[in-house]
């Protein structure tokens, strides 16, 4: 499992290649065709590009490791997926060592927090704004 960190190199969540779990390992999101979706509600939360979670502006709000935070173009909002079958859950991967601050990416980071980004309230408020 790979860890995910926040802007702040907070360790938020755990990505398998498919799913995003939190870090008491429930499972809170998806990833289909690029883009990721909460696991309950389905509710579009934004692309994956080059290992950024990106919101609905093309600001990263979290990053796999390995890889370096960085924005992209507004994505499109895709169709609605299908809700996959939740998956088992995982044995609790050892705790990793948190990665050196990133730089600001290009565009600068979204305005939400992790948790506000797994929030259907915080989206609608965000659709708002843009």
């Amino acid at each position: 499992m790979t860890p995910i960190y926040d802007k702040n190199v907070q360790l938020s969540a755990w990505f398998d290649g498919e799913n995003i779990f939190d870090l008491n390992l429930n499972w809170v999101a998806f990833l289909s065709s690029g883009h990721i979706f909460a696991a309950n509600t389905l509710i579009w939360l934004g692309a994956m590009r080059d290992g950024s979670l990106l919101d609905h502006n093309g600001h990263p709000v979290a990053w796999l490791e390995g890889a370096s935070p960085r924005g992209a173009l507004k994505p499109n909002k895709p169709m609605n997926p299908r809700k996959p079958i939740p998956p088992k859950r995982p044995l609790y991967p050892g705790l990793p060592l948190p990665p050196g601050q990133p730089l600001t990416p290009v565009g600068g980071w979204s305005r939400l927090e992790w948790n506000q980004w797994l929030k259907f309230e915080q989206h609608a408020q965000q659709e708002t704004l843009i």
